[in-house]
């Protein structure tokens, strides 16, 4: 039978959860929705344990289908295929924070799956996915000490907010993921903007108060429609053979365990030997005997390691509890890369190293929004012979994704903007060795690497993995945790950030009653730990190089008016691809005008930026630019300024003397500086004279037809050409009408740049070697605006 029922969170958003309605068949199922999210999670378990293993046999399963969001797959295959970097990641979630609540015993083979079968493009259902896990386990007859709830935490405008949208998430500050019982938090996921410490605190504990809501919520569906559990026998110790066994090798094993007295693979070594030594008493036949030793002499090792912690004080390698391991840092290890750093911290060393790329480098991902572009990637992979092993190499596990992950938010908070930098960056991290904390080296190699790389940072970054023990009243937080302190502790804490504040957090709890004071004292000791890191960093390299590898590709950004996009791209983007062709750089337009241009050959790069900002460049009133004469018409020339682009150098503005003939001055192909008088919509009015009037100012010669003196000391007379005074009736071209570029040379288009020789009584023209009303045909044109109503009609000024 239908049974559902609604809790509503702070800020009005609700979260129902519905059960008896959809998947009958699963051991639990409950189909969760929040304004048009919709997930179905369920849960199902084997009748009977797995025989002979020695583990919890959980898988955890979360899908998102395109077709929730109204949207067919790209690509070749129209069906979903292998789960998606979100998905995985989602997936762990779910399976942390719900593992640890399983009893000891259970070996029964579970999965939970959820699947995303509606999504609106404002809410994650992400956090639905994880309630609904949690319900469908407390719903089922599995044996399940939950249930638990799960809140995601925004921090805009200094208020918090619960389950932001993705538009508040991208305000935000914060963007921590919580997931609790009533009791306590058992898991924490955050990526944030260097936000204090103490910031987070409340940000978790608010997210608790929340957390409690669902809880209860789900307690009250499970009491109207929740079944029988299953028993499971627990776990019986005998307490007499850890005893003996206690009493017979104890000494010895924790000597075998002390770290600082024997390095890592030496304290394994004597760690197998102690133990073959008590293998070689048994039996080979007797099997039980043998499994029975192996259980509690890993029963010996954990409780020597927490009574060393909790009672005399002191770690396996006798570090103080807020100690960190010796570090050990190089840059530029890698002579072809673009940025690399080995990053040694004990017996943890990571490789990373970084790589700068164009937009075309950009990763695409779909999801239910559309198509989006991710900029930066963190690669993190964790061969076998980290850790002295022999393995499969098949790909990348979820774990390797897992800590890619929160290295990739804890360096994403730092990383200039597309503005400030226009790189689409990679990063990838190669654990090299392993005893703890890798996820952490990788945030310190990322940083330093980039900062090698030449990319400027906000601030340089570290991590560091925060360990606790806990046993009653008695506990202790312990700094950068290696390998023992991570498999028998109680608490695995990540924390990275500058010095400013936590950049990313990644909490793990195997037990409850974490109290905000114990939450409080890890993060300020993870805070002394990181400074600590960071001075080591910045001792080696404090910010970004001068100058990238010269085998990074140089990009440059110009912006171009919108309306030059077209013609940079060109008729089927014939102009942009000449110019790739030509330089062999790549070239990225954005509808704004942004042009990034990229090479790593300097030349071309150059010979790049010359050709788009000739396409390109816009006319300045009042700059001077070398053109070149492409027509020749009588009233002037078209000069070509740019490509494409030519102004109209007025036969006036050709030459400070008077010019009769262009063609006297200017020849077509002829290259001469023109400076631009105006702009008028889009027609461009150039001046040689105004530059020639310049440079002959900075020469300091006299002006052309100035007064002289001569060589009777007398001033000498004006100079004439052709027979007319120089300045006699000088037509300035800025009082006539502008002219039709289309028809400039037409026949009956005016002269505006030749002066007029007085007319002789008798009506005939006497220009210089010309008979009247022959020579002078083109300068006895009427010129507009001259002739009035009672002007004469003679042929000589027709």
């Amino acid at each position: 039978m239908k049974q559902d029922v609604t809790v509503e969170l702070a800020g009005g958003r609700q979260i129902k959860f519905e059960t008896g309605r959809l998947a009958k068949q699963a051991s639990g199922a409950a189909l969760v929705s929040s304004g048009d999210n919709v997930v179905l999670s369920t849960a199902v378990a084997s009748p009977e344990p797995k025989e002979g293993i020695d583990f919890f046999p959980l898988t955890v399963e979360y899908r998102e289908f395109t077709y929730a969001g109204g949207r067919i797959p790209g690509g070749f295959i129209k069906r979903e295929g292998r789960p998606s970097e979100k998905e995985i990641l989602t997936s762990r979630q779910i399976d942390r924070p719900i593992r640890p609540l399983f009893p000891e015993a259970f070996r029964n083979e579970t999965q939970v799956v959820a699947f995303v079968y509606s999504a609106d493009k404002e809410n994650d259902p992400d956090v639905l996915g994880i309630n609904g896990a949690s319900c469908a386990l407390a719903l089922s007859d599995i044996p399940f000490h939950g249930p638990v709830g799960a809140v995601r935490i925004g921090l805009v405008d200094d208020q918090f907010i619960v389950n932001p949208t993705y538009t508040e998430r991208a305000k935000s500050k914060l963007n921590i993921m919580v997931v609790g019982t009533k009791d306590g938090i058992v898991m924490i996921e955050s990526g944030a903007n260097e936000v204090a410490e103490e910031r987070v605190v409340d940000a978790i504990e608010f997210a608790h108060t929340e957390i409690k809501k669902i809880c209860v919520a789900i307690e009250d569906l499970v009491a109207r429609a929740g079944k029988q559990k299953r028993l499971v026998t627990a776990v019986e110790i005998d307490k007499e053979y850890l005893a003996a066994l206690t009493a017979k090798i104890g000494a010895r094993l924790k000597d075998a365990l002390d770290t600082k007295k024997h390095p890592k693979f030496e304290s394994y070594a004597k760690v197998k030997e102690l133990k073959d030594e008590l293998k070689a008493e048994i039996a080979p036949e007797d099997t039980a005997a043998l499994k029975k030793l192996g259980k509690y002499y890993e029963i010996l090792r954990e409780n020597i390691f927490r009574e060393q912690v909790l009672n005399e004080r002191i770690r396996p390698d006798h570090r103080a509890f807020d100690e960190i391991r010796p570090i050990s840092i190089e840059v530029g290890v890698l002579p072809r890369v673009h940025g690399s750093a080995v990053f040694t911290r004990g017996e943890t060393q990571a490789l990373v190293s970084a790589t700068l790329g164009t937009t075309d480098d950009a990763q695409r991902l779909e999801s239910y929004e559309g198509e989006v572009k991710r900029r930066f990637m963190l690669h993190y992979n964790f061969p076998p012979f980290s850790v002295g092993e022999v393995g499969r190499m098949s790909g990348v596990g979820r774990r390797e994704i897992g800590h890619g992950a929160l290295a990739s938010r804890a360096i994403e908070a730092v990383l200039p903007d597309e503005t400030q930098s226009p790189y689409t960056l990679r990063v990838v991290s190669d654990i090299l060795e392993s005893n703890g904390s890798s996820s952490m080296a990788t945030v310190c190699g990322a940083s330093l690497s980039l900062m090698q790389a030449g990319i400027e940072l906000k601030g340089s970054v570290a991590g560091v993995a925060m360990g606790l023990v806990k046993e009653g009243d008695k506990y202790a937080v312990l700094t950068d945790i290696a390998g023992a302190e991570d498999h028998y502790g109680d608490m695995d804490f990540k924390v990275a950030g500058t010095r400013n504040g936590i950049t990313a957090l990644q909490m793990d709890i195997k037990i409850m009653g974490i109290t905000p004071q114990i939450m409080r004292e890890a993060l300020e000791q993870a805070r002394k730990g990181r400074l600590f890191l960071l001075d080591k960093m910045d001792a080696v390299i404090a910010g970004a190089s001068k100058e990238k590898s010269q085998f990074a590709p140089r990009i440059h950004t110009l912006q171009i008016p919108t309306d030059k996009i077209r013609d940079l791209i060109g008729p089927g983007g014939k102009v942009i691809r000449g110019i790739i062709d030509a330089t062999g750089v790549k070239i990225d337009v954005d509808d704004t005008g942004r042009v990034n241009v990229a090479s790593s050959d300097a030349d071309g790069l150059a010979r790049a930026l010359q050709m788009i900002g000739d396409i390109t460049a816009v006319p300045e009133v009042g700059k001077t630019y070398l053109g070149k004469v492409v027509r020749i018409a009588e009233f002037g020339a078209f000069v070509e300024i740019f490509p494409g682009t030519d102004g109209l150098l007025h036969v006036s503005e050709i030459a400070e003397h008077r010019v009769k003939e262009v063609k006297d001055e200017l020849r077509e192909g002829d290259q001469i500086l023109v400076k631009v008088l105006a702009i008028e919509g889009n027609r461009i009015k150039l001046s040689r004279k105004a530059v020639l009037r310049e440079q002959r100012a900075k020469l300091g010669l006299p002006e052309v037809g100035a007064a002289a003196p001569n060589g009777n000391g007398a001033e000498a007379a004006p100079q004439t050409r052709g027979g007319h005074a120089a300045d006699a009736e000088e037509v300035d071209g800025e009082d006539e009408e502008d002219f039709d570029e289309e028809g400039d040379e037409a026949e009956d288009e005016p002269n505006f740049n030749r002066a007029e020789a007085p007319v002789p009584a008798g009506g005939q023209g006497q220009g210089q070697g010309r008979p009247g009303g022959q020579g002078n045909r083109r300068g006895g044109r009427r010129r507009r605006g001259r002739k009035g109503p009672g002007a004469p009609q003679g042929g000589g000024n027709r």
